[in-house]
């Protein structure tokens, strides 16, 4: 028989020697190399019509005389004006901003499994087996509340979806930078969703959460109290998509090929650490770069620093989950690392940047239900619920079920099913025979028996009477809210009571303040409660709520504190010039820096080229009016006195260093660059007149020409990415 699912020849290319369990040579080198069969490079090319005729003339339509109507024979006109009428598709109901990228997945083989020997023990799932094979994927990273229009660094959950293109099909991985639900059970979905996009009335606020239906829908709903703390916490504002962790959310099984189930938590670990942006950035990012989380993933791939992720997991026996004071199957909680470590599986390296967004970022659909053998679900509610809504979802968006046939979400594993007609079909199908059992076609496609790959789903004892109620063990909503704020350092308790000022700051209604405090914060910790009530024109809580749980267990890996701070590669530091600057400074810098992996950008008045003092030139990469120090993570100041002089009587150039130093970034000066901080009249707390290098909480400053210790010194403070324990004075910026 002919299989015209299967992908034409590649030729010879094939870097890491893929082939499936029955020897077949499939193209698993990544999912750019399958798209090429159809990419289309418009260079050199003449332009035509859809069905491949020559175009002439593209700028005017056919008319009867050059004043004259349109004429509806000018089916060039009408197939372009239909095409562009027809180009767009539904955005997601949420998850609508996003951006992705390719790359691969390379399992570890032997990892720290604790007490299993090997990762079949514990699953089949064949792309976690091989620490030689290179699992193409493709990632989309997403806000979930805004539209496609929003901007990226709202205060929001961060979608982590991935999409395993594996031998045995497509493996969707689909999570979220914070590892609890808003809600237990998924028919409260479209409740939640409601109560937290804009309010129907007015269309109003985009992306935000802060207005009166969703803090009058969570007061109402004590199961939100753990999320509510990740919300309002730094986890939702992300310096970007490389420095965030990512969740499975749901427990699910690895099943193994004795049929052996455990229950498993998936963890994605970021190699540059857990980072954030402060609120007041967030804010004025939003202005002045809304792509800001997008830029940096595309230009960390294009600058070769790829983003990295360690996958793991922590692993629960079956017969183990009675030791937990919560249930597994509960979607609003967390196991702690501490209690149960993450084992980790293998790494995800992004290289490639999508040719096309449309054809790749926003036509790609994920389903969590899109599993491999080795790996199953569990009787979680929220998840049961995904189940059937990502696949309907899908319908929706696409207007077809033959949605998994466009490029970016067909297989690389031979596909061969019985479905060959539908909207938008894609794959032509020889053979009479379209069902199964027949006999006109040999009885193809064929079953496949489970010890060959067949994918068999995990047999679980299910019994009960049809009831609408919720399990006993679900019923505690505030343990583990305790848990997250006990978890966190001052500094990020006090991020967190800021944002409640905020949100709730903004709903009218005082009864929904009122509650919110009352009901669920109180029942959280009662300090929080107070805190929060001072900001919002509330009365304080007198005493504890009476679900309050006094406990002090804490989870220190819950506080982003406790993140790596040993790296500056990818970071990006600006240096501030005029005319007149100090090459000496300006090139030792540059070159420290980069060689350390960051990326240094001169930020000067105009753009074109700055002058320095010894008559050589350099080109100006951003301005004042396209850039600001919200999108740096550190700012130096080098010498050059005429250079200096002109940057204290720039405004831009001071709000930029007060600004910076405001947000707790690294601060450095070099010579003269000293008297640009003390204009701006930063603590005083180094040396200005000495030749020695001072550091202070991040302010890094040198007299004389030690650039080297200088250099050192500032890349340390670049690396501990925030200086909170600095005494922060009322800047103008």
């Amino acid at each position: 028989m002919t299989d015209t699912n299967d992908p034409p020849d590649d030729g010879d290319d094939d870097r890491h020697g893929i082939s499936d369990r029955h020897g077949d040579e499939i193209d698993e080198d990544s999912k750019g190399r399958q798209l090429d069969r159809v990419r289309e490079n418009p260079e050199g090319e003449y332009l035509t019509t859809d069905h491949g005729v020559r175009v002439e003339h593209t700028d005017d339509s056919l008319k009867a005389g050059g004043r004259g109507p349109t004429l509806m024979e000018d089916f060039h006109f009408r197939e372009k004006m239909t095409q562009f009428d027809h180009e767009s598709i539904p955005e997601r109901v949420v998850h609508a901003r996003g951006t992705g990228a390719h790359g691969y997945f390379q399992p570890y083989g032997d990892p720290d499994l604790g007490e299993y020997d090997d990762i079949s023990e514990l699953t089949k799932a064949s792309f976690l087996q091989d620490s030689d094979r290179k699992t193409p994927v493709f990632v989309r990273f997403s806000t979930v509340v805004g539209s496609r229009g929003s901007a990226d660094t709202v205060r929001d959950v961060r979608g982590f979806a991935t999409k395993f293109y594996t031998e045995d099909g497509n493996y969707d991985l689909v999570g979220n930078n914070m590892p609890v639900f808003f809600i237990q059970d998924a028919i409260k979905f479209p409740d939640l969703v409601h109560a937290i996009k804009p309010e129907p009335d007015d269309g109003t606020p985009q992306a935000s959460a802060a207005h009166d239906t969703f803090w009058d829908f969570a007061s109402l709903m004590p199961e939100i109290s753990h999320m509510l703390m990740w919300v309002l916490s730094d986890r939702a504002l992300p310096r970007s998509y490389r420095m965030m962790e990512g969740f499975g959310v749901h427990t699910f099984r690895f099943v193994n090929d004795e049929g052996d189930s455990r229950f498993v938590k998936f963890h994605w670990k970021p190699r540059y650490g857990t980072h954030q942006l402060v609120w007041d950035e967030t804010q004025k990012i939003a202005g002045k770069n809304p792509d800001f989380n997008r830029e940096g993933l595309y230009e960390a791939i294009e600058n070769g620093q790829y983003p990295e992720w360690e996958l793991g997991v922590q692993i629960v026996e079956e017969d183990e989950t009675g030791r937990f004071d919560f249930d597994l199957l509960d979607p609003t909680k967390i196991i702690p690392e501490e209690e149960v470590p993450v084992r980790p599986l293998g790494k995800m390296v992004l290289d490639e940047t999508p040719d096309n967004f449309f054809a790749e970022t926003e036509q790609v659909a994920f389903h969590p239900g899109n599993v491999v053998p080795g790996i199953d679900f569990t009787n979680d509610p929220l998840l049961q619920g995904r189940l059937f809504s990502y696949q309907d979802t899908q319908l929706n968006r696409f207007n077809s079920a033959n949605w998994d046939e466009i490029p970016i979400n067909r297989p690389l594993a031979k596909k061969h099913t019985n479905q060959r007609a539908g909207f938008m079909r894609q794959t032509i199908n020889e053979g009479r025979a379209s069902y199964s059992p027949n006999s006109l076609g040999e009885d193809y496609p064929e079953e496949t028996p489970e010890d060959e790959g067949g994918y068999v789903h995990h047999a679980e004892k299910v019994e009960g009477e049809k009831i609408r109620e919720r399990s006993e063990s679900f019923h505690d909503h505030f343990t583990q809210a305790k848990l997250f704020w006990n978890s966190m350092t001052e500094t990020e308790k006090q991020h967190i009571v800021d944002a409640t000022h905020f949100e709730l700051g903004k709903v009218d209604t005082m009864a929904v303040r009122e509650r919110m405090v009352y009901e669920i914060f109180n029942n959280v910790d009662h300090e929080l409660a107070r805190r929060a009530a001072e900001g919002i024109g509330v009365d304080p809580p007198e005493k504890p709520g009476e679900h309050h749980t006094d406990h002090d267990a804490d989870s220190p890996a819950l506080s982003m504190e406790n993140t790596v701070t040993d790296t500056i590669e990818s970071r990006t530091i600006a240096i501030l010039v005029d005319d007149g600057f100090d090459r000496a400074h300006l090139e030792t810098l540059t070159e420290r820096l980069e060689d350390e992996g960051a990326t240094v950008k001169v930020v000067s008045r105009l753009l074109g080229e700055r002058t320095g003092a010894d008559g050589e030139t350099v080109e100006t990469d951003e301005s004042h009016v396209t850039t600001g120090s919200i999108v740096f993570d550190a700012v130096v100041v080098p010498g050059g006195s005429d250079s200096v002089d002109a940057l204290t009587e720039q405004g831009d150039a001071k709000s930029f260093v007060a600004e910076a130093f405001k947000h707790y970034k690294p601060v450095g000066a070099i010579g003269e660059g000293r008297s640009l901080l003390e204009r701006v009249d930063l603590p005083d707390e180094y040396d200005t007149d000495g030749d020695g290098v001072t550091t202070v909480d991040g302010l890094v400053t040198a007299g004389g020409d030690d650039l080297e210790t200088f250099a050192n010194e500032f890349v340390d403070a670049i690396a501990a990415h925030r200086h909170w324990e600095r005494t922060q004075k009322e800047v103008p910026a």
